[in-house]
């Protein structure tokens, strides 16, 4: 390989450490920290004189060890904090249905609880009013119901 593309090789590994890096602090979820790490190994194989097919290698086998390696650590060690509250109090209780359930038109209330909320079928079926439903889930800020007739 030449100087000219040897050197061209320094840039490009050391652009992308830089760019990972980069795009590590601005996003601060650990997406790109494995790339960058692999950018490092491939710099390191450009340094030695290695191929540009050494140094993809390198820069692969890095990346895929490190994430293999630090993934389920971080998976471990940080947790999204889910707030709990008293809306899930309501799965597995009984509703009445206020407005007609039908998914496909997006409509449905059901009184539960002494609160009304938006409702969808848990099976797209259409659900009319004054039924008894059982709540199964909340999604969002809709409860997912089955009639109970089943």
């Amino acid at each position: 390989m030449g100087e000219l593309a040897t050197t061209t090789m320094y840039v490009l590994w050391a652009a992308a450490i830089v760019l990972f890096g980069v795009l590590e602090a601005v996003t601060a979820q650990l997406v790109s920290i494995w790339f960058m790490i692999g950018s490092i190994g491939a710099f390191i194989a450009a340094l030695c004189g290695g191929t540009f097919k050494t140094q993809m290698i390198v820069f692969l086998a890095i990346t895929v060890l490190a994430l293999a390696v630090t993934r389920p650590l971080v998976k471990k060690y940080i947790k999204p904090k889910i707030e709990r509250t008293n809306a899930d109090r309501v799965i597995n209780q009984t509703g009445v249905v206020v407005e007609e359930i039908n998914n496909l038109s997006a409509t449905g209330q059901v009184k539960v609880d002494g609160k009304l909320w938006t409702a969808r079928s848990d099976n797209n079926s259409i659900i009319p009013c004054d039924s008894l439903v059982t709540i199964k889930e909340i999604q969002g800020v809709k409860l997912i119901v089955t009639t109970n007739n089943n």
